[in-house]
């Protein structure tokens, strides 16, 4: 196989062997990865095999190999040699207006990601504040975020809404302008037009691309 190219019938015969032989269910995997279990399971059946980002992630969450779950058969399932390598990124507190991500006073805390992960672009983490997105997302959770100013409907984003601080919310687009949707069904969804999204200014700062949860 060429270099990162996932085999999905052989990703998901060792896929199946690792999740099968551990204490992880397709439950607790998928809150980990921030999808849903039915995703996990069309892996494991080899329905549907994951993008490179998911696999270094579900690699990192079993400490096996990543070139080994992709169905490399020249390395092994726990050569470490392609797996620990890391790059650390910051995790913020909150993303304000005007308070760049660098900003020292700003981070709290520190989460790795691969390097692989890494050369796709710039990322940083953000500690989850309040329970907007239950059950999906708790308060406390990390999220990984790609910096991105725009998303694909459906998908879970970090904006900004006139300045404020920044938000998590699912971002659903429609001829006219875009909802901020909660999963918690207690909180409404924003809606804002095209017009809105100019003078408030409505930003997205990145797409949500991993959950960290915590316990």
């Amino acid at each position: 196989m060429k270099p990162n190219i996932i085999s999905k019938e052989l990703f998901a015969k060792r896929f199946a062997h690792i999740l099968s032989n551990s204490d992880e269910t397709t439950y607790s995997l998928a809150e980990k990865l921030g999808m849903t279990p039915a995703t996990i399971s069309r892996y494991a059946n080899g329905i549907m095999a994951p993008k490179l980002p998911t696999v270094y992630s579900i690699a990192d969450i079993f400490k096996i190999n990543p070139l080994w779950l992709m169905g490399y058969d020249d390395v092994g399932k726990n050569d470490a040699n392609n797996s620990t390598k890391s790059v650390k990124i910051p995790v913020l507190g909150i993303v304000q207006a005007g308070l760049p991500i660098e900003a020292v006073e700003n981070i709290i805390d520190y989460e790795e990601i691969t390097e692989e992960m890494a050369r796709q672009g710039e990322f940083f983490g953000l500690k989850i504040r309040g329970d907007s997105m239950e059950p999906k997302f708790s308060e406390g959770d990390v999220v990984i975020v790609r910096k991105q100013s725009d998303v694909d409907s459906g998908t879970i984003a970090i904006v900004m809404v006139n300045g404020d601080e920044a938000t998590v919310k699912k971002i659903q687009k429609f001829d006219g302008g875009i909802n901020l949707v909660p999963s918690n069904t207690s909180y409404d969804i924003k809606t804002y037009t095209n017009d809105m999204i100019e003078k408030l200014p409505v930003r997205i700062l990145g797409k949500v691309v991993e959950l960290r949860a915590k316990f």
